[in-house]
């Protein structure tokens, strides 16, 4: 049975499973009803991030339009364009012992396309969630429901896989921010 985690829990992936080597994170939404005119389209992005919590290149950042790191350790499995249905609506899939020593921390992003030309936000958004999966047996792991916290954002930071000495985490974020993709993009050491 997968661990239910909170707002700001962390939780060990690799400590008590050593065996755990490729992981897919699952992310999954769905859109209040409103007449807003325009459809929603949100997208999963991820960013591999230094120990200076910054990306050492573009090529750290996996979304849409570059499906797989460099390194082959991430890859998207591509854009959901409506997220309509249930189950995950994005899926990255991460393959753990592939992962540069360099890289410590993976952030796990989901933005809405042309939020601000369309006057979304995430607090149009509902049932918004991220689990992991153990690719190798298929059980699910955990999973992390974000809540309906948001309601001028139009990015949020679902979680994070951080590297503690040779062990891989779990941290459930759910931090928003305004501005969008771009507004991560800078944050995260690249430019928009």
């Amino acid at each position: 049975m997968a661990i239910q985690l909170s707002k700001g829990q962390r939780i060990d992936l690799t400590k008590g499973n050593p065996a755990l080597q490729n992981i897919i994170v699952g992310l999954g939404w769905d859109v209040k009803n409103f007449d807003g005119g325009a459809a929603f389209d949100l997208d999963a992005s991820v960013f591999l991030l230094n120990d200076q919590g910054k990306c050492r290149q573009d090529l750290d950042f996996v979304f849409y339009n570059n499906l797989v790191s460099i390194d082959g350790s991430v890859e998207h499995t591509g854009d959901n364009l409506t997220g309509e249905g249930d189950g995950d609506d994005e899926k990255i899939k991460v393959h753990l012992n592939k992962i540069a020593s360099d890289v410590h921390r993976i952030a796990i992003t989901v933005t809405i396309h042309d939020a601000e030309n369309r006057r979304q936000n995430f607090g149009q958004v509902t049932n918004a969630f991220v689990r992991i999966v153990d690719e190798d047996l298929g059980t699910e792991i955990l999973r992390f429901d974000l809540g309906e916290d948001f309601s001028i954002e139009t990015a949020v930071v679902f979680c994070e896989l951080y590297r503690n000495g040779n062990e891989w985490k779990f941290n459930a974020v759910g931090s928003g921010y305004q501005g969008g993709l771009a507004a991560l993009v800078n944050t995260y050491g690249l430019n928009a």
